[in-house]
């Protein structure tokens, strides 16, 4: 697993408890507002943080945190996802997953695995303008999966869209309408290294 970054402590990003978040390289999205170009762009990868050390930070921290979040980048396209979820675990940890909902595979795996305790996941668009939202063509068939599988799944889970720029009504209308009877949040533009 490709690890670029690692927060020790965050009061913010694991709703009801203070977690670790560890920030995973790669996306399979180029999206044009995006605010960590630095987990996205192979070209502005960092050195990859070892996982072992990452294990060992967030074991000494333990009695302090009570949970660790796997943000990226993507963190689904991680190879590793699964046995680094399921250490931290063992370490008696709850997990959160942040994902784009690209792959609903991998998500339907790791929640029937038991790795996961809350995914939040980001609905970028209404579903006919999704390849203007993500910078590339997209499988809307497979974020619309994802979406399903957290229904069902009786795992808590929260979906979360940002206003970027070019955001329009019929897009908050949509989304609106796609998330009603979910827990969501909207998110405001902040710019970001990569429109600066």
């Amino acid at each position: 697993m490709r690890i670029g970054g690692f927060v020790p402590c965050s009061l913010n990003d694991f709703p009801g408890r203070i977690a670790a978040v560890v920030f995973t390289q790669s996306c399979n999205w180029r999206c044009p507002y995006c605010h960590n170009p630095a987990l996205v762009y192979p070209e502005q990868f960092t050195a990859p943080i070892p996982v072992a050390d990452v294990l060992a930070r967030i074991e000494a921290r333990r009695g302090k945190i009570d949970g660790v979040v796997v943000t990226g980048g993507e963190p689904t396209l991680q190879p590793g996802l699964a046995a680094f979820l399921g250490k931290v675990k063992r370490l008696g940890l709850a997990t959160k997953l942040d994902t784009n909902g690209s792959r609903p595979a991998v998500v339907q795996a790791l929640l029937a695995s038991g790795l996961v305790d809350l995914v939040a996941m980001d609905l970028k668009a209404s579903w006919a303008r999704y390849a203007v939202a993500v910078g590339v063509s997209t499988d809307v068939a497979a974020v619309q999966e994802t979406m399903a599988i957290l229904a069902a799944s009786g795992i808590p889970h929260h979906f979360r869209t940002t206003r970027w720029p070019g955001f329009s009504d019929h897009d908050e209308a949509e989304i609106a309408r796609l998330i009603r009877g979910s827990t969501h949040s909207w998110q405001e533009y902040r710019q970001g290294p990569s429109q600066a």
